[in-house]
């Protein structure tokens, strides 16, 4: 085969530029008009932002492909290259069916956004939108990778069948790798369900956290000392947590205090709706000071207060705390837990008065505490760290 067999694609191929030249025009024109009348929508406008880039090559190769069918068919190549176009066709495509799903998800969040106070629906819609979003984009590289085995010969029987038979293929599959399904599936049973949305606040194992990002297989949750927890999809249909933020953001705060049995509750009672009236962190619904347990010492007081989200609550907790306890320590330091003792006596008419009087009398003239002791009928013991214990036994 020389150079003279490829005389005849000459005009194929500038008909094949030509029709290039022509889908990059229309593109150039369509594009500011497309902008133009977008602006009025938001969904408009985000999927023809995503779709920008997919359509630079998605007109040129459709027209380079109604070029090539025009062409003869005893062509050297001829399928080669019509396969090749065909091929690129299917992958830009796919990748404008991606970027359209990517620019309704964008657009769902424009049109919902959580910078509000009450964001709950906002971010029930957001969490399923992504989740569908990460589902619908796997279909279509499915899809698409599937379109392009079938147009190779010898690929195309396992390209329909693997279309034909998806669900027996996943089945399969699933056993092999029944982790990474099964995470699959418990996202799409989270979109649906919604046990846990973008921007909730959770306790997992432990730690306090909010939901950063959910993907179609693991969740991430942001801990409130900047580390990321990331947790496979499947752990949250298996196991039990806690979500503060399920139904609304508001919430009831605790803080806690031991005190005296004479402690006076009133003032501080007092001081308690003082200082939550005073913060911003307080919505006003609950503000309550109550003696919850008692010990053989103490009493145990709790102080319930709301606040409109978990964050404001750990703040108004933390000032209600700290006040307090500069109330007690200021004006009441009586209130602070003691640790009572009772002396007990000797049983006769024993004079302690004398006892003392004559202790004091020997250190005075310089005898001896033994010679004291003698005296008052006493006996002591001297601790190895040269204190003086307490008598065995009370005098007879």
């Amino acid at each position: 085969m020389n150079l003279h067999d490829y005389d005849d694609w000459l005009m194929p191929l500038v008909t094949a530029l030509g029709a290039a030249a022509v889908g990059v025009v229309v593109y150039l024109v369509l594009r500011p008009i497309t902008r133009r009348l977008s602006r009025h929508s938001p969904v408009a406008n985000a999927v023809n932002r995503q779709l920008d880039k997919p359509l630079r090559w998605l007109l040129p190769l459709m027209a380079v492909q109604v070029a090539l069918e025009g062409a003869a068919d005893d062509l050297p190549h001829v399928d080669g290259v019509r396969q090749l176009v065909t091929v690129l066709l299917i992958a830009a495509f796919t990748a404008a069916a991606i970027a359209a799903v990517r620019g309704v998800a964008d657009a769902v969040a424009v049109l919902h956004p959580q910078d509000v106070a009450d964001n709950l629906e906002a971010r029930r819609v957001l969490t399923q939108t992504r989740v569908l979003a990460r589902i619908a984009i796997g279909v279509a590289l499915f899809a698409g990778i599937a379109f392009i085995l079938m147009t190779f010969p010898r690929a195309r029987q396992f390209g329909a069948s693997l279309l034909a038979s998806a669900g027996l293929s996943a089945l399969v599959i699933g056993l092999a790798a029944k982790s990474v399904f099964g995470n699959l599936l418990a996202g799409l049973q989270i979109a649906l369900s919604q046990p846990i949305r973008i921007d909730d606040v959770l306790i997992v194992q432990g730690e306090w956290g909010r939901v950063e990002e959910i993907t179609s297989t693991y969740v991430v949750m942001k801990i409130w000392d900047e580390r990321r927890l990331v947790i496979p999809l499947q752990w949250f249909i298996d196991n039990p947590f806690q979500n503060w933020t399920r139904t609304t953001s508001q919430i009831i705060g605790s803080v806690f205090f031991w005190v005296d049995y004479t402690t006076d509750l009133e003032p501080l009672r007092k001081e308690a709706t003082r200082l939550a009236q005073g913060s911003k962190d307080f919505d006003g619904r609950v503000c309550l000071l109550q003696v919850v347990d008692t010990s053989e010492r103490a009493m145990k007081l709790r102080l319930i207060v709301s606040s409109p989200s978990a964050g404001q609550s750990w703040d108004l907790c933390c000032l209600l705390r700290e006040g307090l306890i500069a109330l007690m320590q200021r004006e009441h330091p009586g209130a602070l837990p003691r640790l009572r003792a009772e002396m007990q006596g000797p049983t006769d008419t024993h004079d302690h008065r004398g006892e003392l009087e004559a202790r004091l009398a020997g250190q005075r003239t310089g005898r001896s505490e033994a010679a004291v002791n003698n005296d008052t009928g006493m006996t002591s013991l001297t601790a190895p760290t040269g204190g003086v214990l307490p008598p065995a036994e009370p005098p007879r």
